[in-house]
Protein backbone atom coordinates (compact mmCIF):
# COMPACT_ATOMS: atom_id res chain seq x y z
CA UNK A 1 0.00 0.00 0.00
CA UNK A 2 1.15 3.36 -0.69
CA UNK A 3 1.64 5.85 1.46
CA UNK A 4 -0.92 9.13 1.98
CA UNK A 5 0.10 12.53 0.03
CA UNK A 6 -0.41 15.99 0.84
CA UNK A 7 -1.45 18.03 -2.41
CA UNK A 8 -2.25 21.72 -2.73
CA UNK A 9 -5.09 22.38 -4.93
CA UNK A 10 -5.58 26.21 -6.17
CA UNK A 11 -9.25 26.94 -7.70
CA UNK A 12 -10.33 30.22 -9.46
CA UNK A 13 -13.88 29.49 -9.32
CA UNK A 14 -16.14 31.39 -6.30
CA UNK A 15 -17.76 27.96 -5.44
CA UNK A 16 -15.91 25.20 -6.58
CA UNK A 17 -18.06 22.13 -6.38
CA UNK A 18 -18.02 19.65 -3.11
CA UNK A 19 -15.27 17.31 -2.41
CA UNK A 20 -16.96 14.30 -2.40
CA UNK A 21 -13.71 11.89 -2.74
CA UNK A 22 -11.78 10.18 0.52
CA UNK A 23 -9.90 13.03 1.59
CA UNK A 24 -8.47 14.64 4.96
CA UNK A 25 -8.50 18.33 4.42
CA UNK A 26 -5.51 19.94 6.61
CA UNK A 27 -6.13 23.44 5.42
CA UNK A 28 -9.02 26.05 3.25
CA UNK A 29 -8.21 29.19 2.30
CA UNK A 30 -10.31 31.57 0.35
CA UNK A 31 -10.68 34.65 -1.78
CA UNK A 32 -10.50 37.45 0.80
CA UNK A 33 -8.05 36.04 3.31
CA UNK A 34 -4.79 38.13 3.82
CA UNK A 35 -3.22 34.97 4.27
CA UNK A 36 -4.02 33.42 0.87
CA UNK A 37 -2.86 36.69 -0.69
CA UNK A 38 1.01 35.58 0.73
CA UNK A 39 0.56 32.28 0.59
CA UNK A 40 -0.07 32.88 -3.50
CA UNK A 41 2.53 35.70 -3.46
CA UNK A 42 4.91 32.81 -2.23
CA UNK A 43 3.67 29.96 -4.96
CA UNK A 44 4.05 32.77 -7.48
CA UNK A 45 7.86 32.87 -6.43
CA UNK A 46 8.47 29.25 -5.88
CA UNK A 47 6.39 28.94 -9.74
CA UNK A 48 9.30 31.11 -11.11
CA UNK A 49 11.87 30.49 -8.84
CA UNK A 50 12.42 33.85 -7.67
CA UNK A 51 12.22 35.43 -11.33
CA UNK A 52 15.04 33.16 -12.78
CA UNK A 53 12.95 30.47 -14.74
CA UNK A 54 12.25 32.13 -18.52
CA UNK A 55 8.73 32.70 -19.47
CA UNK A 56 6.82 30.46 -20.82
CA UNK A 57 3.32 30.20 -21.75
CA UNK A 58 2.62 27.17 -19.38
CA UNK A 59 4.39 29.21 -16.45
CA UNK A 60 2.54 32.69 -17.43
CA UNK A 61 -0.89 30.17 -17.39
CA UNK A 62 -0.05 29.02 -13.84
CA UNK A 63 1.21 32.57 -12.58
CA UNK A 64 -2.12 34.36 -14.04
CA UNK A 65 -4.08 31.10 -12.77
CA UNK A 66 -2.19 31.90 -9.42
CA UNK A 67 -3.62 35.09 -9.52
CA UNK A 68 -6.72 34.40 -9.99
CA UNK A 69 -7.41 31.73 -7.15
CA UNK A 70 -10.30 32.68 -4.89
CA UNK A 71 -9.79 29.04 -3.36
CA UNK A 72 -6.69 26.89 -1.64
CA UNK A 73 -7.36 23.54 -0.57
CA UNK A 74 -3.76 21.39 1.28
CA UNK A 75 -5.61 17.63 1.38
CA UNK A 76 -4.17 14.41 2.40
CA UNK A 77 -4.97 11.76 -0.19
CA UNK A 78 -4.37 8.23 -0.87
CA UNK A 79 -2.73 7.35 -4.29
CA UNK A 80 -6.25 5.76 -5.53
CA UNK A 81 -7.92 9.33 -5.11
CA UNK A 82 -6.35 10.89 -7.88
CA UNK A 83 -8.26 10.11 -10.46
CA UNK A 84 -11.41 11.29 -8.57
CA UNK A 85 -9.41 13.93 -7.87
CA UNK A 86 -8.56 14.99 -11.58
CA UNK A 87 -12.51 15.00 -12.63
CA UNK A 88 -13.43 17.20 -9.40
CA UNK A 89 -10.09 19.43 -10.15
CA UNK A 90 -11.20 19.56 -13.92
CA UNK A 91 -14.82 20.86 -12.71
CA UNK A 92 -13.44 23.17 -9.93
CA UNK A 93 -10.69 24.86 -12.37
CA UNK A 94 -7.86 23.61 -10.43
CA UNK A 95 -4.24 23.43 -11.06
CA UNK A 96 -2.07 21.07 -8.49
CA UNK A 97 1.16 22.24 -6.62
CA UNK A 98 3.17 18.97 -5.48
CA UNK A 99 5.72 17.98 -2.57
CA UNK A 100 7.95 18.20 -5.25
CA UNK A 101 7.51 21.89 -5.70
CA UNK A 102 5.58 20.95 -9.72
CA UNK A 103 2.57 22.75 -11.01
CA UNK A 104 0.77 20.17 -12.30
CA UNK A 105 -2.83 20.48 -14.04
CA UNK A 106 -5.57 18.34 -12.78
CA UNK A 107 -4.33 15.10 -14.48
CA UNK A 108 -1.36 15.21 -12.64
CA UNK A 109 0.78 16.70 -16.20
CA UNK A 110 3.41 18.70 -15.29
CA UNK A 111 3.02 22.07 -16.21
CA UNK A 112 6.18 23.51 -14.44
CA UNK A 113 8.98 21.26 -13.14
CA UNK A 114 10.16 21.96 -9.70
CA UNK A 115 13.32 21.43 -11.12
CA UNK A 116 13.80 22.64 -14.51
CA UNK A 117 10.69 24.62 -15.03
CA UNK A 118 9.74 22.80 -17.92
CA UNK A 119 6.16 21.61 -18.98
CA UNK A 120 5.11 18.24 -20.39
CA UNK A 121 4.44 18.46 -23.69
CA UNK A 122 0.25 17.86 -23.40
CA UNK A 123 0.08 19.48 -20.02
CA UNK A 124 -2.66 21.41 -20.05
CA UNK A 125 -3.60 25.02 -17.64
CA UNK A 126 -7.18 24.70 -17.23
CA UNK A 127 -10.21 27.30 -18.49
CA UNK A 128 -13.47 27.68 -17.79
CA UNK A 129 -15.61 26.64 -20.90
CA UNK A 130 -17.02 30.40 -21.25
CA UNK A 131 -13.59 31.80 -20.69
CA UNK A 132 -12.17 29.99 -23.64
CA UNK A 133 -15.20 30.94 -25.93
CA UNK A 134 -14.77 34.61 -25.14
CA UNK A 135 -11.03 34.40 -26.21
CA UNK A 136 -12.27 32.67 -29.31
CA UNK A 137 -14.72 35.16 -30.43
CA UNK A 138 -12.65 38.29 -29.71
CA UNK A 139 -9.56 36.54 -32.22
CA UNK A 140 -12.43 35.75 -34.70
CA UNK A 141 -13.64 39.58 -34.33
CA UNK A 142 -10.02 40.72 -34.78
CA UNK A 143 -8.85 38.61 -37.56
CA UNK A 144 -12.61 39.89 -39.17
CA UNK A 145 -10.77 43.75 -38.72
CA UNK A 146 -7.64 42.45 -39.82
CA UNK A 147 -5.67 42.11 -36.79
CA UNK A 148 -3.11 39.67 -36.09
CA UNK A 149 -3.07 38.62 -32.11
CA UNK A 150 -1.18 35.83 -30.48
CA UNK A 151 -2.28 32.43 -29.74
CA UNK A 152 -0.43 32.55 -26.56
CA UNK A 153 -2.55 35.00 -24.51
CA UNK A 154 -4.32 33.11 -21.74
CA UNK A 155 -8.37 34.10 -21.65
CA UNK A 156 -9.46 36.18 -18.83
CA UNK A 157 -11.49 35.12 -16.52
CA UNK A 158 -14.77 33.38 -16.83
CA UNK A 159 -17.92 34.58 -15.19
CA UNK A 160 -17.95 31.86 -12.30
CA UNK A 161 -14.60 32.98 -11.57
CA UNK A 162 -14.60 37.14 -11.10
CA UNK A 163 -16.05 38.51 -8.15
CA UNK A 164 -16.88 42.23 -9.32
CA UNK A 165 -16.52 45.26 -7.36
CA UNK A 166 -19.70 46.15 -5.34
CA UNK A 167 -21.98 49.15 -7.41
CA UNK A 168 -20.96 51.72 -4.46
CA UNK A 169 -17.66 51.05 -4.33
CA UNK A 170 -17.33 51.83 -8.38
CA UNK A 171 -19.58 54.99 -7.50
CA UNK A 172 -17.39 56.22 -5.11
CA UNK A 173 -14.19 54.95 -7.87
CA UNK A 174 -15.51 57.56 -10.17
CA UNK A 175 -15.73 60.59 -7.58
CA UNK A 176 -11.59 60.17 -6.34
CA UNK A 177 -10.40 59.69 -10.62
CA UNK A 178 -12.42 62.36 -11.68
CA UNK A 179 -11.31 65.04 -9.21
CA UNK A 180 -7.66 64.08 -9.62
CA UNK A 181 -8.09 63.97 -13.34
CA UNK A 182 -9.88 67.58 -13.01
CA UNK A 183 -7.03 68.62 -10.85
CA UNK A 184 -4.28 67.39 -13.45
CA UNK A 185 -6.05 68.47 -16.17
CA UNK A 186 -5.68 71.90 -14.62
CA UNK A 187 -2.46 72.32 -13.93
CA UNK A 188 -1.51 70.97 -17.57
CA UNK A 189 -3.55 73.73 -19.23
CA UNK A 190 -1.90 76.79 -16.57
CA UNK A 191 -4.90 77.18 -14.95
CA UNK A 192 -4.54 75.47 -11.69
CA UNK A 193 -7.90 75.09 -9.71
CA UNK A 194 -6.81 74.78 -6.00
CA UNK A 195 -7.06 71.94 -3.39
CA UNK A 196 -9.66 74.03 -1.01
CA UNK A 197 -11.59 74.90 -3.97
CA UNK A 198 -11.69 71.21 -5.21
CA UNK A 199 -12.31 69.79 -1.87
CA UNK A 200 -15.21 72.43 -1.27
CA UNK A 201 -16.84 71.46 -4.81
CA UNK A 202 -16.70 67.32 -4.16
CA UNK A 203 -16.09 66.37 -0.66
CA UNK A 204 -17.25 63.04 -0.99
CA UNK A 205 -14.15 62.46 -3.70
CA UNK A 206 -11.65 63.34 -1.14
CA UNK A 207 -12.79 60.69 0.91
CA UNK A 208 -12.47 58.32 -1.50
CA UNK A 209 -8.80 59.02 -2.28
CA UNK A 210 -6.72 56.48 -2.87
CA UNK A 211 -2.59 57.01 -1.17
CA UNK A 212 -1.44 57.83 -4.32
CA UNK A 213 -4.21 60.45 -5.57
CA UNK A 214 -4.11 61.77 -1.98
CA UNK A 215 -0.26 62.78 -2.06
CA UNK A 216 -0.88 63.85 -5.92
CA UNK A 217 -3.81 66.16 -4.60
CA UNK A 218 -1.62 67.36 -1.42
CA UNK A 219 1.17 68.17 -3.41
CA UNK A 220 1.92 71.42 -4.93
CA UNK A 221 3.45 71.58 -7.33
CA UNK A 222 3.01 68.10 -8.59
CA UNK A 223 5.80 67.21 -10.94
CA UNK A 224 5.21 66.88 -14.92
CA UNK A 225 5.10 63.02 -14.85
CA UNK A 226 2.18 62.89 -12.33
CA UNK A 227 0.43 65.55 -14.08
CA UNK A 228 0.64 63.88 -17.26
CA UNK A 229 -0.31 60.81 -15.44
CA UNK A 230 -3.17 61.52 -13.78
CA UNK A 231 -4.63 63.76 -17.16
CA UNK A 232 -4.70 59.89 -18.68
CA UNK A 233 -7.15 59.05 -16.12
CA UNK A 234 -10.42 60.14 -17.83
CA UNK A 235 -9.73 57.31 -19.93
CA UNK A 236 -10.11 55.16 -16.85
CA UNK A 237 -12.87 57.39 -15.94
CA UNK A 238 -15.11 56.87 -19.21
CA UNK A 239 -14.66 53.04 -18.91
CA UNK A 240 -15.78 53.03 -15.52
CA UNK A 241 -18.72 55.24 -16.61
CA UNK A 242 -19.14 52.87 -19.08
CA UNK A 243 -19.22 49.74 -16.85
CA UNK A 244 -21.46 51.91 -14.89
CA UNK A 245 -24.08 51.71 -18.25
CA UNK A 246 -23.20 55.26 -18.56
CA UNK A 247 -22.15 55.40 -21.90
CA UNK A 248 -23.82 52.85 -24.53
CA UNK A 249 -20.78 51.43 -25.97
CA UNK A 250 -16.88 51.31 -25.12
CA UNK A 251 -15.73 53.24 -28.19
CA UNK A 252 -12.90 51.22 -30.38
CA UNK A 253 -9.57 52.42 -28.69
CA UNK A 254 -8.03 54.31 -31.62
CA UNK A 255 -8.60 57.82 -30.18
CA UNK A 256 -9.28 59.45 -26.42
CA UNK A 257 -12.52 59.28 -25.01
CA UNK A 258 -14.75 62.77 -25.20
CA UNK A 259 -13.68 64.04 -21.94
CA UNK A 260 -15.89 66.84 -21.61
CA UNK A 261 -19.13 64.58 -22.17
CA UNK A 262 -16.97 62.46 -19.62
CA UNK A 263 -16.92 65.67 -17.37
CA UNK A 264 -20.21 66.54 -17.84
CA UNK A 265 -21.63 63.27 -16.51
CA UNK A 266 -20.00 63.61 -13.42
CA UNK A 267 -20.90 67.29 -13.03
CA UNK A 268 -24.57 66.99 -13.98
CA UNK A 269 -25.84 64.84 -10.74
CA UNK A 270 -24.48 65.41 -7.15
CA UNK A 271 -21.69 62.90 -5.77
CA UNK A 272 -24.05 61.06 -3.59
CA UNK A 273 -26.68 60.48 -6.64
CA UNK A 274 -23.59 59.06 -8.24
CA UNK A 275 -22.90 56.65 -5.59
CA UNK A 276 -26.16 55.56 -4.70
CA UNK A 277 -27.24 54.82 -8.06
CA UNK A 278 -24.62 52.98 -9.61
CA UNK A 279 -25.61 49.75 -11.27
CA UNK A 280 -22.76 47.99 -13.06
CA UNK A 281 -23.37 46.27 -16.32
CA UNK A 282 -23.77 42.37 -16.86
CA UNK A 283 -20.74 40.70 -15.59
CA UNK A 284 -20.52 38.66 -19.25
CA UNK A 285 -20.13 42.32 -20.82
CA UNK A 286 -17.38 43.58 -18.79
CA UNK A 287 -15.40 40.53 -19.68
CA UNK A 288 -16.20 40.51 -23.11
CA UNK A 289 -14.56 44.07 -22.82
CA UNK A 290 -11.98 42.58 -20.82
CA UNK A 291 -11.16 40.11 -23.19
CA UNK A 292 -10.57 42.47 -25.90
CA UNK A 293 -8.64 45.35 -24.35
CA UNK A 294 -6.25 42.21 -23.43
CA UNK A 295 -5.67 41.71 -26.88
CA UNK A 296 -5.28 45.28 -28.01
CA UNK A 297 -3.34 46.03 -25.55
CA UNK A 298 -0.60 43.27 -26.48
CA UNK A 299 -1.02 44.09 -29.92
CA UNK A 300 -0.01 47.69 -28.81
CA UNK A 301 2.40 46.99 -26.72
CA UNK A 302 4.13 44.22 -29.36
CA UNK A 303 4.26 46.60 -31.90
CA UNK A 304 6.08 48.92 -29.91
CA UNK A 305 8.70 46.11 -28.84
CA UNK A 306 8.87 45.20 -32.44
CA UNK A 307 8.91 49.06 -33.67
CA UNK A 308 6.32 47.90 -36.00
CA UNK A 309 3.19 50.28 -37.07
CA UNK A 310 0.70 49.68 -34.31
CA UNK A 311 -2.66 48.12 -36.34
CA UNK A 312 -5.81 50.18 -36.62
CA UNK A 313 -4.48 52.97 -34.83
CA UNK A 314 -5.15 51.96 -31.54
CA UNK A 315 -3.91 53.74 -28.77
CA UNK A 316 -1.78 51.83 -26.17
CA UNK A 317 -2.46 54.66 -23.23
CA UNK A 318 -6.10 54.46 -23.76
CA UNK A 319 -5.92 50.61 -23.88
CA UNK A 320 -3.68 50.79 -20.49
CA UNK A 321 -5.65 52.84 -18.64
CA UNK A 322 -9.08 50.75 -20.01
CA UNK A 323 -6.90 47.94 -18.57
CA UNK A 324 -6.34 49.28 -15.11
CA UNK A 325 -10.29 50.13 -14.70
CA UNK A 326 -11.67 46.75 -16.25
CA UNK A 327 -8.25 44.61 -14.08
CA UNK A 328 -9.44 47.20 -10.70
CA UNK A 329 -13.44 46.28 -11.49
CA UNK A 330 -12.68 42.45 -11.62
CA UNK A 331 -10.25 42.42 -8.68
CA UNK A 332 -7.56 41.25 -10.72
CA UNK A 333 -4.88 40.13 -8.13
CA UNK A 334 -6.89 41.23 -5.40
CA UNK A 335 -4.72 44.89 -5.61
CA UNK A 336 -6.13 47.73 -4.73
CA UNK A 337 -6.54 50.63 -7.13
CA UNK A 338 -2.92 51.83 -6.76
CA UNK A 339 -1.57 48.47 -7.11
CA UNK A 340 -3.31 47.19 -10.08
CA UNK A 341 -1.36 45.17 -12.25
CA UNK A 342 -1.90 44.99 -16.13
CA UNK A 343 0.37 42.73 -17.47
CA UNK A 344 -0.38 41.14 -21.13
Amino acid sequence: MFAAMIVNLYSTLREPPEIEFEHELILHRQFGDAELVTHLGEMMGIACDGGRREMSPPLYGVMRHLERTKHHYRLQVDPDAMDPLAVWGWESNVIVKMSDDSFRDPAGRILVHGDTGEAEGNATVPYPIDAIARSGEVREALAAMGIDTTSELPPVFGEGEVILRPDDEVGWRTLAVFITAVRAESLATGKPISYDQLKAKSPMAFEALSPAERKFMETYPPDEQSIFNFAWRYEALYTLQWALGLHSELTFANEICDVPKVAEIMVSRPDREIVTSARLRPVSQILDALEMNQHLLWIARNATIQQHEVPAGIDGGVLSERQHALNWLVQFGGAVWDDIDTPT
